[in-house]
């Protein structure tokens, strides 16, 4: 079993090889992308044990409780990054029961945040995006049109995207495709509309290996590098968001498909949601604000303004 890359420090009070092996078995559980996500949320937990002088082995159900609230008041994260954030821990004390490190799970009755059903990201209006693919193909770095194309027009999540290779480029049955690497190391074959593959010859510009979205480096753009990029090429468009993110172009793959008539089923398979409700909590954010009230009242006002 692989070693976790935690560090000693971050385990407190039992047995640090005892804690260390916790960590691996539950680590071990994941692969790829997951894993590096789930032992981030671990590192958090364990950094707040660290801080409070808790044993992490012998934390109690309203130790975990105090470590919810604290991650609401005090780092002021959405419910659905502390619902997530939450899980990680119950299922690490539940390998712990498994492992008979543990007699019985601390965290299984800790309650957990209500997540709203509609999600809290919103996604570009169809003239922004519009705008944003514009200044992305318009844009001197090659790297800038592949890159949202590759998250706005396929729907890829961020780290899928800069984990792509041109090895990974391909034909199949007449289409050109992508081999995209996705949660939990799964992989799937996605097919490449003209505008997208004309964004990723671009990008791959007479390469033969290597990333196939790189940094001003040459070297394989990572999520931060990819933020940044976005964030600049938004303001070239004169879009004005409050914080702009590659998620948000995942987000703007899902409405927009939504508005342009594909079925709800069709959208949650393109997406490669596991289940239909993440897809219906983006289009709940859409409609609610596509029909809110204010609108009627503007336009039933609309003589006196």
């Amino acid at each position: 079993m692989a070693a976790s890359s935690l560090s000693k420090s971050e385990t407190l009070f039992s047995d640090h090889v005892v804690v260390q092996a916790a960590v691996a078995a539950y680590l071990g559980r994941y692969r790829g992308q997951t894993r590096l996500h789930a032992e981030s949320d671990l590192r958090v937990f364990l950094h707040w044990c660290a801080r409070q002088d808790l044993d992490v082995l012998a934390a109690v159900r309203a130790d975990i409780e105090r470590y919810v609230r604290w991650l609401q008041d005090e780092g002021c994260y959405q419910p659905s990054t502390v619902s997530r954030r939450l899980s990680v821990v119950v299922v690490f004390y539940r390998v712990c029961v498994i492992d008979q490190i543990l007699p019985h799970p601390p965290a299984d009755y800790v309650r957990r945040p209500r997540v709203p059903a509609e999600s809290p990201t919103l996604g570009l209006g169809h003239l922004q995006f519009e705008a944003l693919i514009t200044t992305a193909r318009l844009s001197t770095n090659i790297n800038d049109f592949a890159l949202v194309a590759l998250l706005g027009l396929l729907g890829l999540r961020i780290f899928e995207a800069c984990g792509l290779n041109i090895s990974d480029l391909g034909e199949e049955q007449g289409h050109r495709v992508l081999r995209v690497r996705g949660k939990g190391g799964t992989v799937v074959l996605v097919p490449l509309p003209p505008a997208v593959a004309r964004a990723v010859e671009r990008a791959v510009d007479e390469r033969e290996s290597g990333p196939l979205l790189r940094n001003t480096l040459g070297r394989r753009l990572d999520r931060h590098a990819a933020t940044r990029r976005l964030k600049r090429l938004a303001a070239g468009a004169g879009i004005r968001m409050p914080r702009m993110h590659p998620h948000m172009l995942r987000h703007t793959f899902v409405t927009t498909m939504l508005d342009a008539g594909v079925s709800l089923r069709d959208v949650q398979i393109a997406a490669r949601h596991a289940d239909p409700r993440t897809t219906m909590r983006y289009d709940r954010a859409r409609r609610n604000l596509d029909r809110h009230p204010n609108y009627i009242l503007a336009a039933y006002m609309a003589s006196g303004t």
